[in-house]
């Protein structure tokens, strides 16, 4: 089996990958789905809940995911990329429900 050595910037933008668009990924994903939920006609403090109990299993995919992946573009542009979409969505749309 032939081993792959990677430079050290490349694992280190993976873990960072990891961790800082996993946590930015999973953010977004909590604030649109509170939101949507609660546009959904869901109490605000249960969707909240709802959405932060399936955010803990994003931020499981999007750590394991960002190792597991072909491209190191692709990771940042999913997780950082999504994270600040989803949180501006959730942003616009709490604007829009309140």
């Amino acid at each position: 089996m032939a081993s792959v050595s990677h430079p050290s910037w490349y694992v280190a933008s993976r873990v960072l990958a990891s961790t800082l668009g996993g946590y930015a990924f999973t953010w977004g994903f909590i604030s649109l789905g509170a939101m949507l939920l609660f546009a959904a006609g869901m109490n605000l403090e249960e969707a909240s809940t709802l959405s932060s109990m399936l955010g803990f299993l994003v931020l499981l995919w999007g750590f394991c995911w960002a190792f597991v992946a072909a491209s190191l573009t692709r990771v940042w542009s999913v997780l950082a990329g999504g994270g600040v979409v989803m949180t501006a969505a959730g942003w616009w749309l709490s604007r829009a429900l309140m």
